[in-house]
């Protein structure tokens, strides 16, 4: 398998990245509001394909709440560390694989309940139906997928990037097609999804039911490590953002897609 330019950037920060990010509590408040999604979506015993899982944070926590999880990601040195955070896990495990070469797993007859992706994974995935294709194939029909993206009008990010004298960034999600970006280093390109154009790709495998936004008050990881030293301040935001999830919905730092299986074939 050639690994793409985004999972060969991520795979030079896969052994730091839990000591990076994990601190953080933005992140962590933006975790706590979708994983309040997943556990309401995904009972107990579902068996769950996780799409550009990481090190594993979500799927740990699923498991063990008592799902059966199916890390996959691009990258093989963030599957290492998964499969390390997973190991006393037993309804948890972590593989290789392309998100635009999840139909492959349908080869082993895997039949999952539902699927998610957290974090934007799938804005490293530039042909997204690809990708739903594949993912229809392992999925029965009813079956939800929630699916969490870069929202594409974050006034947060333009507020905290202007501040920053960073002006290239105040508007970047505004673009269309691929934007550069770098990690520790690394070239790739991202793509900001937008809702009309995520619609097209998941169909007609995938009919959406409902988006909310993650990180509307909640500022994006850019206001770190400010924002984590006034807690009283990220409680409330926290507050805010579970109020104004739905009507606000285009204005998160990430956007969550509740999408459902059709019975297109």
């Amino acid at each position: 398998m050639t690994m793409p330019p985004a999972a060969l950037a991520f795979d030079t920060l896969a052994v730091d990245f839990d000591s990076r990010f994990g601190s953080w509590a933005s992140v962590a408040a933006q975790r706590r509001a979708v994983r309040a999604s997943l556990e309401q979506t995904f009972p107990a015993g579902a068996r769950l394909i996780e799409i550009g899982g990481g090190t594993g944070e979500d799927a740990r926590w699923l498991a063990s709440r008592g799902r059966d999880v199916t890390l996959t990601d691009a990258s093989p040195a963030m599957v290492g560390q998964a499969t390390a955070k997973l190991a006393d896990m037993p309804n948890a495990r972590a593989v290789v694989a392309l998100a635009e070469q999840i139909e492959n797993l349908a080869g082993d007859g895997a039949i999952f309940d539902g699927a998610y992706s957290n974090f934007a994974a799938l804005n490293c995935v530039g042909d997204l139906a690809s990708f739903a294709r594949g993912l229809a194939r392992l999925l029965p029909l009813g079956a939800p997928a929630l699916l969490v993206v870069f929202g594409t009008a974050c006034p947060g990010e333009m507020i905290v990037e202007a501040l920053r004298g960073r002006p290239r960034n105040v508007l970047r999600r505004f673009a269309r097609g691929e934007v550069s970006a770098r990690l520790n280093g690394r070239s790739f390109t991202v793509r900001y999804h937008r809702a009309a154009e995520l619609r097209r790709a998941m169909a007609p495998w995938f009919q959406l039911q409902r988006r909310l936004g993650i990180g509307i008050w909640v500022p994006p990881s850019a206001a770190e490590p400010w924002i984590s030293r006034h807690p009283r301040l990220l409680r409330l935001q926290e507050r805010l953002d579970r109020a104004s999830s739905r009507p606000l919905a285009s204005f998160g730092d990430h956007v969550l897609y509740h999408f459902v299986r059709t019975n297109a074939p």
